[in-house]
């Protein structure tokens, strides 16, 4: 029988690996997976690369993240908002890298790496610095940047609904980067409000396939981004 559920929330991250590519899904405070990144922290692993939208806010959520100093690189569209002082004193400091991408390249990358697809051309960031080094082709007359896939070890995904088969609804704006997320990693977890019987979710209303998440643990009062 499956059963993708995970009793506790430290069966949900066991095993993730010291320089693991992390997807954290989330935009502003909607749809971050509050309680699966603390459990990323005390679950240990070092040496990450975080790859999210933005880098958190005042000194919760992937702020906290940041500053445990198990993060080695991030990977981001955001990093620098009203409330990103950790990256900001991180970054200063050198104790941080950063990979600026543009949030429409972003979201292609994952989707890219998700689909199977070896690459694709963008015009976005063509003639600025950061395209430095990447390869460049003119197309109807037009400039292009090729960006390559983005491929996760690990997607952290907060959905509203789950079943044990690990399909999934979203609420709102909270679904943002989590399907594609949980499609473009090897391993997906997820926190889910609520866990419903199979059949409870109507399968014309299923996001995303439980043929692209792992492990599901039930969190049933989530916590809001942003607050402490």
């Amino acid at each position: 029988m499956i059963d993708k559920q995970k009793a506790t929330l430290g069966d949900a991250m066991a095993g993730i690996k010291d320089g693991a590519v992390v997807l954290i899904a989330g935009f502003g405070n909607s749809g971050i997976p509050v309680e699966l990144i603390d459990a990323l922290i005390d679950q240990g692993a070092k040496d990450l690369t975080v790859v999210s939208n933005n880098a958190g806010s005042g000194r919760t959520d992937v702020a906290k993240l940041l500053a445990s100093g198990h993060v080695r690189k991030l990977v981001c569209s955001y990093p620098r908002t009203s409330g990103s002082v950790v990256f900001e004193e991180m970054y200063s400091a050198g104790r941080l890298e950063l990979e600026l991408v543009p949030q429409g390249t972003l979201s292609e990358r994952l989707r890219a790496a998700a689909a199977g697809i070896g690459g694709f051309y963008t015009p976005t960031a063509a003639g600025t610095k950061l395209a430095a080094g990447k390869e460049t082709r003119t197309i109807n007359g037009r400039d292009y940047v090729l960006e390559m896939p983005l491929k996760g070890d690990v997607a952290l995904v907060k959905a509203e609904r789950a079943d044990r088969w690990g399909n999934l609804t979203y609420r709102l704006a909270a679904r943002n980067f989590g399907p594609t997320m949980a499609a473009a990693a090897d391993l997906t977890i997820v926190q889910a409000r609520h866990i419903v019987e199979l059949g409870g979710i109507d399968p014309e209303q299923v996001v995303t396939p439980g043929l692209f998440v792992d492990r599901v643990v039930h969190v049933p009062n989530p916590k809001q981004a942003g607050t402490p």
